[in-house]
């Protein structure tokens, strides 16, 4: 195709204008690119815009647009559709030089090049440009002169990868904008303009993902998967050139949901999503922030979050920056609509108008919205569909590989000054802290400093730092495991003195009933770690009284070595009401699912369910919650091994429990004179001389006597001096 060549007035457009001309089937004829020559080896990309002013079968361009590619008036040029790479050939970074397009109307004002550079991309985005190229750029009403100096480009089909890939940039000659290209300013040569903000060197330069991108730089560890999936669901769409996503007919994700325990770095993730693309400052709002006494005022903090979105869309359209709202306790202003008897329905009108806003008539394909929270199981389920809060992501307890990554980065700087001492093993660390979550590894490290610290001040009638050792301050390995055992304790770990007291005196070994208890202990434990077809173990001791139940349920607890292990014992919960029980019971279920690896002791099952011989009469509801609870399979890839303790098995059997159970072990009690023998040598209470007489004593005699009562009555004849052995003979 061949055009005659014409004059444009509006010198500040810089791209061609021409107008659509019927061809020979009768469709109007329209491309978006060209590449126009001007000689058989010399030709020019430019960005084509309809406009009715100029004649059929001719093409205007500006002046800046004829000096650059050497253009006459009413010369004709071939002009041919050109075709972009656009895995290829998407600008990351351009470099434009900048100076006043009259050098009379130059002053000294600062130019924000931050603004210049968002204004640029809204005026021209989706555009064609080459290096050398040369336009003219309309910034507050004052006319620059641009030159592109330098293009580099990303190779955008690394995110259609399943991780973040670091892209390598390349340079290339011509190149296609994004909404999100990267647009540095630099002052040309002898030019006196005033350039201010981040945009203005080489410095400040980062592409669409940014090559140089560090998790522990940024401060964030054992999170790499979760980062990777984010991008993956949330950001990939929008790298791509927006006709691309057009043709696709994809729609951009709108909305994430951060949920898990407390100190996990949900906020620190919503924090840093933003730095991952060129988009707005996130605004950040805690939830409780939202909600005003004032009628409609609630709602209307809703609306003007989103306001700037709304502006820029109607403004800039497809070319629209990302406008990123994050929602911290997003559950307080979120809850399920209709669920507060007797409220003023408030919080159902917040709900309202922030599922119109996200996914409205008048939708925004702008905006991010990241919502965190502690509970999921409150948010309003319109809330979470797909088009509104669809992606959600646990942000879980980290790893031992994610634990190195955050002892890594709350060390770096005492490791690049020399305070940290060699002997730190920051693997063994990760090692002995499991289940710790992100925010209780910062405070073990800050329990360690405190440590050290202390050993430096004097103790004098004045608090002083002695300054001379205070300069040879170190943090060493013994900080670490004393801030370990005596400061930090994980809230999803496992607390020792939970089950310590019930072995305080030991496991007292007296035969093979109590062997065997131990043998298949430890074979449910290894079969709870090893097998990928059984994530839930359960396994009921049951036996006579005092038979030691409880102390064999914590030691096979304790020699499992699993990250979490709690106790649910009745005495935690005196006083309770069958509501608040439920409560504590299925909380201690919901804690031991944030584990990989957890084990629950249900002691005494029968105290738990309330239950009396007298009546009888238990708690119904106690023993639904139970049922429901342990024959509920925990989450994917993590297990649970239950264990419970009950003097009354006839009774569970009535109530249905045993079926709960994968297999029932019988704790006996203490029935021949050689299993009393070896009880009372292993106890070390007595002489060898007063064993002979206590055997003597009992030969020919029935024995039966619970483990836990020998020491209550071995204790008794202890007080007498010599030993009293009339308790044994009873």
């Amino acid at each position: 195709m061949r055009f005659e060549l014409g004059l444009q007035h509006h010198k500040c457009f810089a791209q061609i204008v021409m107008r659509p001309t019927p061809s020979a089937t009768g469709v109007a004829f329209y491309c978006r690119h060209v590449i126009v020559h001007t000689s058989p080896t010399q030709g020019f990309v430019f960005t084509l815009k309809s406009h009715q002013s100029v004649v059929p079968k001719s093409i205007a361009f500006s002046l800046p647009q004829r000096k650059w590619a050497g253009l006459s008036l009413n010369q004709d040029v071939q002009v041919r559709s050109y075709q972009f790479d656009k895995l290829k050939q998407c600008i990351g970074t351009m470099t434009i030089e900048v100076d006043f397009l009259q050098k009379k109307h130059a002053d000294s004002n600062p130019y924000d090049s931050d603004q210049m550079a968002n204004e640029f991309l809204q005026q021209f985005g989706n555009q064609a440009f080459t290096v050398k190229q040369q336009l003219v750029f309309n910034f507050v009403n004052k006319l620059f002169t641009l030159t592109v100096k330098e293009i580099d480009a990303v190779d955008t089909s690394n995110v259609l990868k399943q991780e973040i890939v670091s892209s390598k940039l390349a340079k290339i000659n011509t190149g296609l904008s994004l909404p999100n290209t990267h647009v540095i300013f630099e002052k040309s040569e002898n030019s006196t303009i005033n350039l201010t903000g981040k945009s203005k060197t080489k410095q400040g330069r980062q592409s669409i993902i940014n090559p140089d991108w560090n998790f522990e730089k940024m401060g964030i560890g054992g999170l790499d998967r979760e980062f990777s999936d984010i991008f993956r669901r949330a950001f990939a769409s929008r790298v791509f050139p927006p006709d691309i996503v057009e043709q696709m007919g994809c729609k951009h994700v709108k909305g994430i949901l951060l949920f898990g325990p407390p100190g996990c770095g949900k906020t620190l993730m919503a924090r840093q999503i933003g730095t991952m693309l060129n988009a707005r400052e996130p605004k950040i709002v805690n939830g409780p922030e939202i909600l005003n006494k004032y009628v409609g005022e609630s709602e209307a903090n809703i609306r003007k979050l989103f306001a700037e979105a709304e502006e820029e869309q109607k403004r800039c359209g497809v070319n629209s920056g990302l406008h990123i709202i994050i929602f911290d306790e997003i559950d307080a202003i979120c809850k399920q609509r209709g669920s507060m008897a007797g409220s003023t329905g408030v919080h159902d009108t917040v709900v309202n108008q922030l599922l119109s806003k996200i996914d409205g008539v008048d939708q925004l394909n702008n905006i991010l919205v990241i919502g965190m929270t502690n509970r999921p199981d409150l948010i309003d389920e319109a809330l979470l569909r797909p088009g509104r809060l669809e992606v959600k992501m646990e942000i879980g307890l980290p790893d031992e590989k994610g634990r190195i990554q955050i002892l890594n980065i709350h060390t770096s700087r005492m490791r690049d000054n020399g305070l940290l001492s060699s002997g730190v093993n920051i693997k063994e660390l990760a090692v002995d802290t499991k289940n710790f979550s992100g925010a209780e590894l910062e405070g073990l490290v800050r329990a360690a400093q405190s440590t050290a610290m202390n050993r430096h001040i004097k103790a004098t009638s004045k608090v002083e730092v002695d300054t001379e050792r205070a300069e040879r301050l170190q943090v060493t390995k013994d900080d670490f495991f004393a801030a370990l055992e005596n400061d930090i304790k994980p809230a999803f770990g496992t607390n020792t003195e939970d089950y310590q007291s019930y072995i305080m005196n030991g496991i007292i070994n007296w035969g093979d009933p109590v062997h065997h208890v131990l043998e298949r202990g430890e074979l449910l434990v290894q079969q709870t770690r090893r097998s990928e077809k059984t994530p839930l173990v359960g396994v009921l001791l049951e036996g006579p009284p005092n038979s030691g139940k409880s102390a064999l349920a914590a030691k096979i607890a304790e020699t499992s070595d699993f990250p979490f292990i709690k106790i649910c014992s009745p005495e935690k919960m005196i006083g309770f009401t069958e509501h608040a029980k439920c409560q504590a019971i299925k909380k201690i279920f919901e804690d031991a699912y944030k584990s990989q690896l957890s084990c629950i002791v249900a002691d005494d099952i029968e105290r738990l369910l309330d239950y009396v011989p007298i009546g009888p009469r238990f708690s119904n509801l106690v023993l639904q919650a139970l049922l429901v609870l342990l024959k509920k399979t925990p989450p994917h890839n993590h297990k649970l091994l239950i264990i419970g303790t009950t003097s009354t098995r006839s009774v569970l059997q009535e109530m249905g429990m045993l079926d709960v159970f994968s297999t029932t072990i019988h704790v006996s009690n203490i029935s021949d004179s050689a299993q009393l023998m070896d009880a009372l040598e292993q106890l070390g209470s007595f002489e060898e001389k007063e064993r002979e007489e206590v055997a003597r004593r009992i030969k020919g005699k029935t024995i039966w006597i619970g483990i836990k009562k020998l020491l209550i009555l071995i204790e008794m004849a202890m007080q007498g001096s010599p030993p009293d052995t009339v308790y044994l003979r009873s």
